[in-house]
């Protein structure tokens, strides 16, 4: 009886032990390369990249979009003409998610979740989701124009994406505002 029981407890902590590693090795579940997100953004014909730098004078916005101090100090982006693409990362629960934002006339055209890394809220990866951003813009206190709904079990991911299409509007305007000038 007593080896019984000891081999149930055995068998049931191997069986926990697998459980958890299963959970720990999900592995980065690429939906798209971010160089073929750009070129596709680009109809085959991307510009070349370029990189924005977040100054000192651009943090307290950037930290205030993202709503936590935003670590980064330079994101990659392509433009040409009214149109950029801007490759971002964001922590969802616990890892980086990793979002293509077309922005086209100020204006989101196309985001794409390109990497997902966690174990939940992977439903930020189906364009029901996604086709909620299509023509948001960036409105005063640096809100969406559009609301966006939410996916029960995925808040963090789902914050996360509305936080980088934030930010991509915020860099796209930025760009075109030193252009200008």
């Amino acid at each position: 009886m007593i080896r019984a029981m000891t081999k149930t407890k055995v068998t049931l902590a191997f069986c926990w032990a697998i459980g958890l590693f299963a959970v720990l090795v999900v592995a980065d579940e690429v939906d798209q390369k971010p160089a073929d997100f750009v070129s596709e953004a680009f109809a085959g014909q991307a510009p070349e990249r370029q990189t924005f730098w977040i100054t000192r004078r651009l943090r307290p916005q950037v930290n205030k979009i993202m709503e936590r101090r935003y670590p980064v100090l330079k994101v990659k982006y392509w433009k040409r003409g009214e149109r950029s693409v801007w490759i971002l990362e964001e922590i969802g629960k616990v890892k980086p998610i990793t979002t293509g934002f077309v922005i086209d006339q100020n204006r989101i055209a196309y985001v794409k979740v390109l990497i997902y890394r966690e174990s939940h809220g992977w439903e930020i990866r189906r364009e029901t989701f996604r086709k909620q951003f299509k023509t948001a813009t960036l409105k005063e206190g640096y809100r969406l124009s559009r609301s966006i709904d939410g996916i029960t079990g995925a808040t963090m991911s789902v914050n996360a994406v509305k936080n980088m299409a934030r930010l991509a509007l915020f860099l796209h305007g930025q760009v075109v505002e030193v252009e200008r000038d």
